[in-house]
């Protein structure tokens, strides 16, 4: 093995020899444990993040209609995806928040980066789940309405 390949093999595997138990104050010991986290995070979104609950009724609303105009079971999967892109967003642009509010409490112009761009992923995926809404609903709620 030349020096080169040991180098980028070793850069490869590094951080999968890092044990996070090592790091971490808390660590989930089983599954259900894990998964009690991340229901606790999606009630913190749900108290704490105005634009989740925008979101939530938004979701509501979209699945009504996709409901109401009985689509298919392809629209409805590009209508789950679609949706659930832009929930993961918004909740990793909340992390992103809440890990930069604590490593920088003092402004500083690197965090104001991460902030605008975590956002940014938020609104790209808003903008784009729009379009997709009007795709995959248009055509059907046109022909519903007999326009």
């Amino acid at each position: 093995m030349t020096p080169r390949t040991k180098q980028v093999l070793d850069a490869l595997t590094s951080t999968m020899k890092i044990n996070p138990d090592q790091y971490s104050l808390i660590t989930s010991p089983n599954r259900v444990q894990s998964l009690g986290y991340a229901i606790a995070g999606w009630l913190y979104m749900l108290r704490y993040q105005k634009n989740t609950r925008i979101m939530s009724v938004a979701s509501i609303v979209v699945f009504g209609v996709a409901f109401w105009l009985q689509v298919d079971a392809l629209r409805w999967a590009i209508l789950v995806l679609t949706i659930t892109a832009v929930w993961m967003a918004e909740f990793l642009n909340a992390g992103v928040e809440a890990v930069v509010n604590l490593a920088s409490p003092d402004f500083h112009p690197m965090a104001k980066v991460a902030k605008d761009v975590a956002a940014a992923a938020v609104l790209l995926g808003a903008v784009a789940s729009v379009l997709v809404g009007l795709l995959v609903l248009g055509p059907p709620l046109i022909a519903k309405l007999g326009m």
